[in-house]
């Protein structure tokens, strides 16, 4: 098994006895883009019961989740680009959605960053303080709300480039359209 850097895709690919890609950078972006997604979404939670219940040990924890959203954000980010080229020229892929998936991926990324580092400074800067104060606990609520939902919706966007079953205005086909699965006799 050999670990190169491949043209077609632009980046990181594997291969078996160099013949076949088993792992390629369309595949890495795949693997990486649920992390920030599940990472900030438990963040948020976990932020949402201390800011509840005043307890500060939990909201430390969603801090160095915070951290974890931000960092698992980059590397998603930043194997989209190779992805979007792997795929770009495939029937069904639209243009105009991966576009918008790119923008939305940018701001989102951006947001979760910036959480990410506040979060680290405020875990660096109250680290001997009996409590994280509460009004950071509650920006850092109202940060992972935005942040959440702007991963979330990156993720439904990112799922509608080679999904159109999850598209707005999506038809089911009937049953026995000769499809597979049919049962007409």
């Amino acid at each position: 098994m050999t670990l190169h850097l491949g043209d077609v895709p632009p980046a990181l690919t594997m291969t078996f006895n160099g013949a076949y890609p088993i792992f390629t950078i369309v595949h890495l972006h795949l693997v990486l883009n649920h992390l920030p997604i599940i990472v900030t979404s438990l963040a948020l939670l976990l932020v949402a019961i201390a800011a509840w219940r005043g307890n500060d040990y939990l909201a430390r924890v969603a801090l160095a989740f915070f951290i974890g959203g931000a960092l698992s954000a980059l590397p998603t980010y930043l194997t989209g680009e190779g992805a979007e080229e792997a795929v770009e020229d495939l029937a069904g892929v639209s243009r105009d959605l991966i576009e918008q998936h790119q923008d939305i991926a940018l701001v989102s990324a951006l947001v979760i960053g910036v959480l990410g580092v506040l979060a680290a400074w405020t875990l660096w800067r109250y680290r001997r303080a009996a409590t994280v104060p509460r009004v950071i606990v509650r920006g850092m609520l109202v940060g992972g709300i935005v942040g959440a939902s702007l991963m979330g919706y990156t993720g439904l966007l990112g799922g509608q480039i080679r999904h159109s079953e999850v598209r707005a205005g999506y038809v089911a086909p009937a049953r026995g359209a000769n499809g597979p699965g049919d049962v007409s006799r």
